[in-house]
């Protein structure tokens, strides 16, 4: 085993693999970045090394600088989590050629499935079936238009490196395939360095269901059976759970079966996912493989009893797996939801800004791997998630109650998150029923988002209690502190208050609970859930900015495409610009007919939020 290993990545991810060699005695290295210099992984690991600016491309994804830490500080071994380099065969090989293992899959099988198209010639001849598609090398627009018409509507166009949903455009229609292809091509180069498309029939109202796989340099491989992520908006994961209320043990085995297969093709080390899309009538398909540890990874290990981390640095330095399949059992059902600082009401936007607590129950039954907490920042560099949040109990039945309880007492201050989403999914009767597929979150926004309606009495008698009990304890302090005062006067005058952090189980017969922080408070009735806000009477308008004729950003980012210029006439909904944040792309749209007197920035602008950017008479 080896004695020292570096963490060549951030947050939650990073504060996970370090918890587990810490547990098993080995030092720690953290690496860095101009944002994160406060971060908590940097803090938890046994030594830390600053290695460049905000920015990924400054830090996180520089391989040489990477590799001269670990060999400055003598590790032996490099995790790279997921994302950044996790799947990047070139720092897999500098890894090896500089004598330092690279805990996951070897450069050659990174290299057969990171490319989707060749991943799936691979997978036909290991005679495990893909959807019907295009996977060819022409890649001009009158090639992939006529495959397309072969193919038939609707289809997937998916960029062939990377994942995520980055490069990804369902196409229904001919008249909108070049339009989608622009676009997917587009996000494809931003995220990837690469813009190549393979085209799939599209399979309607499917189920995503991943197989988790283990090899060793043994020559063995297994299973850790399945995880089923079809609560997903725009192919980003939004719950997840094991095992699948889908399959039955006859299908389980099948793909499992399947998957194997499919890992075994390219000779797979260490820990991969296999992910298939199966249909309403139960057929599977191979979509890809991720060659890395899944952001999902705990709801394995909840239903397994496992520790993949454990699991990885054990195969990484060469012991065989610790279980063989016959030996590997699934105990119970999981839930993992992503907590997200995201507008869920303005199309999912990324959010940023300052946590001002953080409040999670301690229960036997829930888990929260997260790398923020009180008084950090979400910013406009990385991606928005502030928690993991995990539950487990001995059913399916159960596991939704107590995914329903947990989120009930959650609560993330400071900032908007999709925390009222999450609730809504988990109290939704088809999600407790297992009736989902990959569409079934676009098909009922409106109800998933929808505003609970107006509080109950009992449920405004709560948050008004909380907000006098708030304020008097909050006089009755600075009363000690300044006797005397006018300003601490009962007349109704009040200035900005303190803020306390405190979480009440059963207020009262009719709420099940209550979590407040000062003057915010969130209160649950079992059924619904509510935010209270205190708005103080006399708060500043605030200054001008984004209006119809003068639409903003609506978060920090930078410009990657303009379909306007001066003088074009525009209509409600017309594209104006294309603004890239936070590895997503948002269109900005016209909200008002008139015609373009002036477009501000350029393609490659960066821009603040709520900053006019067009100008519309």
């Amino acid at each position: 085993m080896f004695n020292k290993v570096l963490i060549a990545n951030r947050g939650e991810i990073a504060c996970r693999v370090i918890a587990t060699c810490k547990r098993l005695g080995i030092s720690t290295v953290a690496v860095y970045s101009d944002a994160d210099r406060a971060a908590r992984h940097r803090f938890a690991a046994d030594e830390a090394v600053h290695i460049g600016g905000s920015k990924a491309s400054d830090s996180y994804l520089l391989a040489d600088r990477i590799l001269e830490v670990a060999k400055a500080t003598g590790a032996q071994a490099v995790h790279p989590g997921y994302g950044f380099l996790s799947e990047n065969s070139g720092f897999a090989r500098k890894c090896a050629d500089a004598g330092i293992a690279f805990i996951g899959p070897s450069p050659a099988a990174i290299d057969a499935m990171g490319s989707k198209s060749d991943a799936k010639k691979l997978m036909e001849a290991a005679d495990v079936s893909c959807v019907p598609g295009y996977h060819g090398d022409a890649q001009d627009e009158k090639t992939l238009s006529a495959e397309a018409e072969k193919i038939g509507f609707p289809l997937l166009i998916k960029a062939t490196a990377g994942g995520g949903g980055k490069g990804m455009r369902i196409v229904r229609d001919l008249q909108g395939f070049i339009e989608a292809l622009h676009g997917a091509r587009r996000e494809a180069k931003a995220a990837f360095g690469d813009d190549r498309v393979l085209l799939e029939r599209f399979i309607e109202q499917p189920r995503h269901i991943e197989f988790q796989v283990f090899g060793d340099h043994h020559g063995n491989v297994v299973h850790l059976f399945e995880r089923e992520c079809s609560l997903q908006r725009r192919y980003q994961k939004i719950v997840e759970e094991s095992p699948s209320p889908f399959l039955d043990p006859e299908l389980r085995a099948r793909m499992g079966k399947a998957a194997v297969a499919a890992a075994k093709a390219v000779e797979y080390r260490n820990a991969g996912t296999i992910e298939f899309i199966v249909s309403p009538a139960g057929e599977f398909f191979f979509m890809e493989m991720n060659t890395r540890l899944q952001v999902e990874h705990p709801v394995t290990e909840l239903v397994t009893g496992l520790d993949l981390v454990e699991w990885q640095l054990r195969v990484a330095a060469g012991e065989p797996l610790p279980l063989a399949q016959s030996d590997i059992r699934q105990s119970g059902h999981a839930f993992e939801v992503r907590i997200y600082a995201e507008n869920t009401n303005l199309e999912f936007l990324p959010a940023t800004g300052r946590i001002r607590r953080f409040i999670v129950p301690g229960m036997d039954h829930v888990r929260v791997d997260t790398g923020v907490g009180d008084g950090d920042d979400i910013g406009t560099f990385y991606d928005p998630m502030i928690a993991k949040l995990c539950v487990h109990a001995q059913d399916r039945d159960d596991a939704v109650m107590n995914l329903r309880a947990v989120l009930d007492r959650t609560a993330v201050f400071g900032l908007v998150t999709n925390l009222p989403f999450l609730r809504s999914i988990a109290r939704n009767a088809e999600f407790a029923a297992g009736a989902v597929d990959t569409g079934w979150v676009e098909r009922n926004l409106d109800t998933l988002r929808a505003w609970p309606g107006e509080p109950t009495q009992a449920a405004q008698e709560v948050a008004d209690g909380a907000f006098e009990n708030s304020w008097r304890h909050n006089t009755a302090r600075r009363r000690a502190h300044d006797a005397g005062s006018p300003w601490l006067e009962a007349d109704g005058w009040r200035m900005q208050l303190a803020e306390t952090a405190t979480t009440v189980g059963d207020p009262g017969s009719a709420c099940a609970v209550l979590v407040q922080d000062g003057e915010d408070v969130v209160v649950s009735d079992g059924d619904r859930t509510w935010e209270f806000r205190y708005n103080p009477p006399f708060a500043s308008a605030g200054g001008a900015g984004a209006d119809e004729a003068h639409p903003g950003a609506p978060m920090p980012g930078r410009i990657v495409a303009i379909h306007v210029k001066a003088g074009d006439s525009v209509q409600p909904g017309q594209p104006l610009l294309v603004l890239e944040a936070m590895k997503m792309e948002y269109t900005l749209q016209s909200r008002t007919s008139g015609t373009v007197e002036k477009v501000r920035y350029a393609v490659g602008d960066m821009v603040d939020a709520e900053v006019p950017l067009v100008d519309i008479t």
